[in-house]
């Protein structure tokens, strides 16, 4: 709980600092993109390493991370649980066409992009190369589009399968 001394949030050094055990173990999964043995995030929290094996055990059972064995057994973020959450959530607080306006105003945005840079994909486009040969573009423009091409095709994803779970059938119009 906060004392009342500081107006923002806590620094990003010790972003969990002020949590409990359980939630500091949770954050730094949230933070981890490889597997990692159970004494490292107990080191990353100030826990002792049973008790950061004790949750970590439980968040594997719940699906939330994915438990490796090996010697050491090592843990990691399982992304498709934060995938299906992701879903699960748009598609309970959101109604049946605003999931298709959404999956809809997404599309236009992607397909804008792929007429933009004559590629199929973020991926496809060549940043460096489409500078050169723009006037009015710095790289920093390109990635910017590109990561908000990449995004917005993620999100398209979700919105969609947020869709077809609520029972609607996918519309004609909706592609790639």
């Amino acid at each position: 709980m906060s004392d009342g001394s500081s107006d923002g949030p806590p620094t990003f050094d010790d972003a969990f600092g002020g949590d409990d055990v359980e939630q500091r173990i949770y954050g730094t999964v949230l933070q981890t993109r490889e597997p990692t043995t159970a004494s490292v995030i107990a080191e990353q929290v100030d826990c002792d390493p049973k008790t950061a094996r004790k949750y970590l055990g439980w968040f594997a059972d719940l699906g939330i991370v994915t438990r490796h064995e090996g010697q050491p057994v090592t843990y990691e973020r399982n992304d498709a649980y934060f995938e299906w959450r992701r879903v699960n959530q748009l598609a309970a607080t959101h109604s049946v066409e605003e999931l298709q306006e959404r999956v809809q105003e997404l599309t236009a945005r992607i397909t804008t992009y792929e007429e933009t840079y004559d590629a199929p994909t973020p991926g496809a486009v060549d940043a460096v190369a489409v500078t050169e040969a723009s006037d009015d573009q710095t790289i920093d423009d390109v990635y910017s589009d590109l990561g908000d091409w990449a995004t917005a095709r993620q999100e398209r994803k979700y919105y969609e399968r947020a869709r077809q779970q609520r029972g609607d059938t996918a519309p004609e119009s909706v592609s790639g």
